[in-house]
Formats: structure tokens, C-alpha cells, sequence
């Protein structure tokens, strides 16, 4: 067509440009079009009717006001409440149910649902397979449990405030984030109190629980058989006790803080291949705890526990820093900063366990040593416990006796003199000073 003339050309430019528009309109007519609506509503029965008619993407607003009654969610959608809005379950079952994934809830009020453990009374039920679900901004207050999910994935639980009742017996409440059989969950920016566990997981994977607040509840976070798990920035305060994590794998707790606890800070019970590094445990102290029950307050508390890793935390101001027993001997314990608690350690067993890795060990407040070098290290080994604490927790009225001349001097002949196989702790490179600790970012 190169001598191509206007009169031919142009007839074959307009048949091109009719198919480019016949292709464009078959294309818009056969792609799916969005119907997806926000819909507001201002009373109980129209946000069920609006509840059954919502198809996938709507969006439903709650006007101010309360709501009261039980609500179910079957689609993708979005529930969301101007300030004011109020779902009230009036005493009994779930306040909301959610039957579908990717579902999302917000800047709600939420309170009154049942307390019926058994059937499983929540704020917000989420039924099995209801994945990619996402609760933020809201406020719950309630007997039951807080959020309940299970056998689902991709949960997120974000910027609550969550209440139990604090009129009920401890182990009556619910928890206030249930999570069992669930995949990813993330649980961030919390404020969970009077509730039973502030976040119970059990035979979840790969959760994150991150700068969330816990106080006056059974424990802050409770990890039951789950695996690789992550937690950091999170507080707890006058609680049982702060982080339990029992019967896991590979559970990485950093960076977070547990105070005004009773039973322990940190609980690692029949637990392998976790790490507790960079925490600040401190004020474990149980009132009626005796050394007779060996119930006292501890820092951290391993039992059965073997190859985790335990560093550079601050164990302070508790009735014994740490306490390991029934076969905690295989665990790495460096870098840590035992300060001010009535006794440092605490264990019960029969082996010599060292306590330091790569030529570092702990710091002991109270551990005079020498360093004749001047690299912060001591010149000898530091046994903070040995065969007299034995004895003394064995015979713990004998106690009073701790402080004796006679038992100064039972001290320094067993240092010189080891009376049978050698059994307790001993730290090769205790440091002197807490300027000498590798802190991590606490």
C-alpha cells in the first residue's frame, strides 16, 4: 500500500477502529461489576435486614445508639460505628458471629455477651474457616471471651480495648484472645484486662504478638503446643504470671517487660528451641509462697525445658531470679543481669551446669570478684549456688543459720575441698558491673 491513495486508506482505518471499540464493550460487558455499597443503619432490626442483604465489599454503618441482640455476618464485608455505636448481647450467647473470611470490624462498642465457656460466649465468635478476618478499634466488655477463632488463618486483632468482669473468679473469665488451630494470627496494640489468659494460644503457628498491655489476669500470654511463635514490646503487670509458654517449639520472646507478677515472669515449661533474650523480668513475688512449697515468685521459671536459649535479660527484685528443675539442665544462660533478688538462683538437680557461652557469663549484683586485667570479667568462677543452698532448700529451717560465721566458713571449705561429685552452677566469666552486660535493645 505504499502508493496507497486517502480514498482507500480511510475505509480500512474506520473498519479498524469498529473492531477496537466492539472489543472494548464485549470487554466491559463480560467483566464483573462491582455492586459493593455503603449502607447506614440506626436501628437492631435494620441492621439484621441489612446483615442478610449485604453482598461481598459493602460496607454497613452503624449510626450512635445501641443495638441490642445477636448479630451474624455471612459475607466479606465491612461493620463499622460512627462514635456511639453500640452492640449490647443483653446477657447471654455471642455478641457477633462471623461465618465468612475476610471480614472486617471496626470502631465498634461491644459488651454484655454471655458467660458460657462451654459455648464458647464471645464478644466476637469467629466459626471455623472464617479466614483473613480483621477486628480493630473496638471496645469489648463482657463475661466470655474477648475475641474466640479457630481452625482459621490470618487473624488480626488490633488497637482493642478488652475488658472481662472483674467480679468473677479468675479462672471463671474468658480469655481475651482465643486462639486455637490458627495460622498467623497477629495480636498488636492491645489493652486486655480482668480476663483469664490476656492471649491464649493453642496449636496455633506463627503468631506475632507485639506492644500489647496485660494486667490483672491469670497470665499475659499463654502458649500452649504451638510452634514458631514471636513476641516483643509487650507489658504485663499484676498478673499470675507474665509469659507461659508450655509444651512449644521454637518460641522467640524479646524485648518485653513483666512486673508485680506472683508465680513467674517467664514460665518455660517442657518447651525446646526458644528464646527469652532482651526481657525485663522483675518484682516475682508470690505472698505466700515458702521455700517448703517451692512456690516463691521467680524471674523465670524451667521446668523440663531443654536446648532454649536465655540472654541478656534483667532478672530483678523477685523471691528467686531463676528457678530450673526436672531436667532444665541442656539450655544456653548468658549475658543476663541477676540484680536484688532474695536468691539468685535456684536449681534442683544433680549435674554441674555452666552458665556462660564464649567467654561470657552473667552478672551477679552482690558477686565481689576480682579482675586483675580490668576487662570486666572476673579472675575466678562464681558458683551462685552450691552444695549449702541444697541443703538449706532441703531444710529450709535452717535457714536462720544462712548468715552464721559457721556457715562463712563451711563456704570457704568447700571452695577449697569438693565434698563428692560437684552438682549446681557455675558461671566461669561472671561480669562485674552492669556496664559490662550486652544489652540488647531493651
Amino acid at each position: 500500500m505504499k502508493n496507497a491513495t486517502s480514498a482507500q486508506v480511510l475505509p480500512l482505518l474506520c473498519k479498524a477502529a469498529k473492531q477496537v471499540c466492539l472489543s472494548a464493550c464485549l470487554s466491559l460487558l463480560l467483566s464483573p461489576v462491582s455492586l459493593a455499597a455503603t449502607y447506614s443503619v440506626a436501628s437492631a432490626a435494620s441492621l439484621k435486614q441489612q446483615l442478610l442483604d449485604a453482598i461481598a465489599g459493602d460496607t454497613i454503618v452503624l449510626s450512635a445508639g445501641e443495638y441490642s441482640g445477636h448479630f451474624e455476618i455471612h459475607q466479606a464485608i465491612t461493620l463499622t460505628g460512627e462514635k456511639g455505636a453500640i452492640i449490647d448481647a443483653e446477657g447471654r450467647g455471642s455478641a457477633i458471629t462471623i461465618f465468612s473470611s475476610d471480614v472486617t470490624i471496626s470502631n465498634l462498642q461491644i459488651q454484655h455477651w454471655g458467660g458460657d465457656l462451654y459455648e464458647l460466649d464471645s464478644g466476637i465468635l469467629l466459626q471455623d474457616k472464617a479466614n483473613r478476618v480483621r477486628i480493630e478499634s473496638s471496645q469489648f466488655k463482657g463475661d466470655g471471651f474477648g475475641i474466640y477463632s479457630e481452625n482459621a488463618s490470618h487473624i488480626t486483632v488490633a488497637n482493642n480495648i478488652i475488658s472481662g468482669n472483674p467480679a468473677l473468679y479468675k479462672l471463671d473469665r474468658g480469655d481475651g484472645v482465643y486462639l486455637k488451630g490458627v495460622d498467623a494470627p497477629v495480636v498488636h496494640g492491645n489493652q486486655i484486662s480482668h480476663v483469664r489468659d490476656g492471649v491464649y494460644l493453642e496449636t496455633s503457628t506463627n503468631s506475632l504478638v507485639f506492644d500489647n498491655r496485660f494486667h490483672s489476669a491469670q497470665y499475659g500470654i499463654h502458649y500452649m503446643y504451638t510452634k514458631h511463635d514471636e513476641a516483643y514490646g509487650n507489658r504485663v503487670d499484676s498478673v499470675d504470671g507474665g509469659y507461659a509458654i508450655m509444651s512449644s517449639e521454637s518460641v522467640n520472646l524479646h524485648q518485653n517487660q513483666a512486673s508485680n507478677t506472683i508465680d513467674f515472669g517467664v514460665l518455660l515449661n517442657i518447651s525446646n528451641h526458644c528464646i527469652v533474650s532482651n526481657n525485663r523480668l522483675s518484682q516475682a513475688h508470690n505472698p505466700q509462697g515458702t521455700a517448703e512449697l517451692g512456690n516463691e515468685g521467680k524471674g523465670i521459671f524451667i521446668y523440663g525445658a531443654r536446648d532454649n536459649e536465655v540472654s541478656h535479660n534483667l532478672f530483678s527484685t523477685s523471691d528467686i531470679g531463676i528457678y530450673m528443675a526436672m531436667g532444665g539442665e541442656k539450655n544456653k544462660v548468658y549475658g543476663n543481669q541477676f540484680v536484688n533478688n532474695k536468691t539468685q538462683v535456684k536449681y534442683v538437680g544433680d549435674s554441674l551446669l555452666e552458665w556462660s557461652h564464649q567467654g561470657r557469663g552473667n552478672y551477679w549484683s552482690g558477686h565481689m570478684g576480682w579482675d586483675s586485667n580490668h576487662d570486666g570479667i572476673a579472675d575466678k568462677a562464681y558458683r551462685p549456688n552450691d552444695h549449702l543452698d541444697k541443703l538449706f532448700w532441703l531444710y529450709p529451717e535452717a535457714r536462720f543459720l544462712m548468715n552464721s560465721p559457721v556457715v562463712a566458713l563451711l563456704r570457704w571449705v568447700q571452695g577449697q575441698f569438693e565434698f563428692g561429685p560437684a552438682t549446681g552452677i557455675v558461671d566461669s566469666f561472671p561480669l562485674l558491673g552492669m556496664s559490662n552486660v550486652d544489652r540488647g535493645p531493651f
